[in-house]
């Protein structure tokens, strides 16, 4: 598992913040040496995990008051995000782990999401605070991530017999264990192509392969894989307001080499989900076609 180790780079020059950002990533690499040890309880990682909230939670308050106390104009904001990472982020990112018992996947995706979270925060928006970055506005997206969120759950729960809950909102392409992948494209008309990404856990996707009649009594094969992942982007492209069904052939699975390679040409929705059996990653991306 890739660490991120602190550096100059990350210093925004007020020492109360730089030592406790310095402290954050030595305890999110703490967790993940833990994750390679496994004797490692269930206890020791919550233990860990405590510890982790409640320091991040003293920091925020460190942090909080220092712009105050320069009558920081972007402070509003700043403060949204972090009580959105802990009264959201964080709590789902433990759900998972709770919901996986800890699986290796699982911690993985924990400390991934919190090393991204904590360094792409304290080079945008920390920096900010002493004007070392220009903090750029993003635009809402909750209105849109709900709607898409609440069709993948019921899809999932459709065909795969799962729930799911949004771990992140902001998927940057870490692994989820051994899994199944595919893509499919959509012309929605006037020149526009839409594809959409998908990423099963194996365990979860498993669910959906023993609801095909006879599989038990006999090997599972790639037209089994097709067959659920054709269920998934049928009620999934829905959203989309999807008015013909275009082909769904082989050439539309993917292994986790080519996942990676079209999730990198850029996503502009990419969201991470949380089931009791496993992950599942949910990707678009839509453009026009040379005429």
């Amino acid at each position: 598992m890739e660490k991120i180790v602190w550096d100059d780079r990350f210093k925004i020059g007020v020492e109360v913040v730089d030592r406790a950002h310095a402290k954050l990533f030595r305890i999110i690499n703490k967790l993940s040496d833990l994750s390679q040890d496994t004797s490692a309880s269930h206890a020791a990682y919550r233990e860990g995990i405590k510890y982790l909230e409640a320091y991040t939670m003293t920091h925020f308050s460190e942090e909080e008051a220092y712009m105050r106390s320069i009558r920081y104009n972007g402070y509003a904001e700043h403060k949204r995000i972090h009580d959105n990472f802990r009264n959201k982020t964080l709590i789902s990112l433990k759900r998972d782990l709770e919901l996986s018992s800890f699986s290796g996947a699982a911690v993985e995706r924990f400390v991934g999401t919190l090393n991204r979270w904590l360094s792409e925060h304290i080079m945008l928006e920390d920096q900010a605070i002493v004007g070392k970055a220009v903090r750029q506005k993003k635009r809402d997206r909750s209105s849109q991530i709900e709607i898409i969120s609440r069709t993948v759950n019921r899809a999932v729960q459709d065909v795969l017999q799962a729930e799911t809950k949004l771990v992140s909102d902001d998927y940057k392409g870490q692994n989820i264990g051994n899994g199944y992948y595919c893509c499919q494209y959509y012309d929605m008309g006037g020149g526009v192509m839409l594809q959409l990404l998908l990423g099963v856990e194996d365990i979860l996707f498993l669910r959906g392969i023993e609801r095909i009649p006879g599989i038990r009594k006999r090997e599972m094969t790639e037209r089994d894989t097709l067959h659920v992942f054709a269920q998934l982007f049928e009620k999934m492209g829905r959203l989309f307001k999807v008015e013909t069904e275009p082909e769904f052939g082989m050439e539309n699975l993917l292994d986790r080499d080519k996942f990676r390679k079209e999730f990198m040409k850029g996503c502009p929705c990419s969201l991470l989900f949380g089931t009791r059996s496993g992950a599942l990653v949910f990707c678009y991306r839509s453009w026009r076609a040379k005429q």
